[in-house]
């Protein structure tokens, strides 16, 4: 064996150990560039912005690794964000804004995400649906529900809540610990049966049901935990907002398909990282600043975004390829 393939080789299997180093390279990459367009971009202040503006997209990017580990997809994600935050806002407004109670709504959007992972899950692997169709149905049905709790967006969230996301411990923005517990759940996810599971259905489900797992059970406990995960996101997004808005995950479903796509997870399953995913959506995060930075007018920021990160998924592509030769 030569040597530029014995480096091939020894690359190709570290990729598919980490497959989420591109998207960390990228990252670098990004933080850089913004900090030349703009130095004051690398400042606590500014990145403080940055997650907080992007952690509701850290948290659904993640929410829909755990489907895709599978070969699944789900198209609700951002449906179930927007029930949830109309959720607990509403129920705080009932409830009031003691810090029990902010818990107790907390924890009741947390449950109705689960809930609509569990209707997923049901309809896709226990009906036997395509996932791509079954779940842009319950996106309208979850959506309907979202805007019956609050037809109008606008509800303020109790001060208690936006001041806890926006705020400071020990002298450092709250968010940046949000991330930090984020990393060191995923770390220990990543080593549990779950998700070797579902890596393992995504490999092949025919192939899995005949050593013995029980996949459709699988399938389901993915959807499961994506809509737990796509709760936090919407708890997230309560914070940074500080309202109720039965409409605002609709564009960020997307926004998290291609999160997962640039943090290295295969859309056809069996290969991915939940922790590069968390990096595809700050990827998404910085490449929006640049932009900003980079003076682009306003009429061209969304061409000019959506642009870059279609350059940046064809590079990872493209390098992920050329590795793996």
């Amino acid at each position: 064996m030569t040597r530029s393939n014995s480096f091939k080789t020894q690359a190709a299997a570290t990729l598919r150990r980490f497959p989420f180093l591109p998207a960390l390279a990228m990252l670098a990459l990004l933080l850089i560039l913004n900090g030349i367009a703009e130095p004051n971009s690398l400042t606590v202040r500014a990145l403080k912005g940055v997650i907080s503006t992007y952690l509701a997209l850290v948290f659904l990017s993640v929410a829909q690794t755990f489907v895709v580990y599978t070969g699944d997809i789900d198209l609700s994600v951002g449906a179930i964000l927007s029930f949830v935050n109309v959720s607990i806002v509403v129920i705080m407004s009932q409830l009031g804004s003691a810090p029990h109670q902010v818990l107790i709504a907390c924890l009741a959007g947390i449950l109705i995400g689960a809930l609509c992972g569990l209707l997923n899950g049901f309809v896709v692997a226990g009906l036997r649906m395509q996932a791509i169709v079954a779940t842009f149905a319950t996106s309208i049905l979850i959506s309907g529900l979202a805007l019956w709790v609050l037809p109008v967006a606008g509800l303020p969230a109790p001060s208690l809540f936006w001041k806890i996301y926006g705020g400071r411990s020990y002298g450092i923005p709250n968010v940046f610990f949000f991330i930090t517990v984020l990393i060191f759940v995923l770390a220990v996810i990543a080593k549990t049966r779950l998700v070797t599971r579902l890596l393992a259905v995504g490999n092949g489900q025919l192939t899995a049901y005949q050593t013995g797992l029980a996949v459709t059970k699988i399938r389901i406990a993915g959807y499961v935990v994506c809509g737990i995960f796509s709760s936090f996101a919407a708890i997230c997004i309560t914070g940074d907002t500080a309202s109720g808005d039965p409409l605002v995950g609709g564009a960020m479903t997307m926004s998290s398909v291609a999160a997962v796509v640039l943090g290295g997870t295969a859309l056809s399953g069996g290969v991915g990282s939940a922790f590069g995913s968390a990096i595809g959506a700050l990827i998404i995060g910085l490449i929006s600043s640049l932009v900003f930075y980079a003076g682009t007018p306003s009429e061209w920021q969304n061409l000019a975004q959506g642009a870059t990160i279609l350059i940046v998924l064809m590079l990872g592509v493209l390098a992920s390829r050329r590795i793996n030769q």
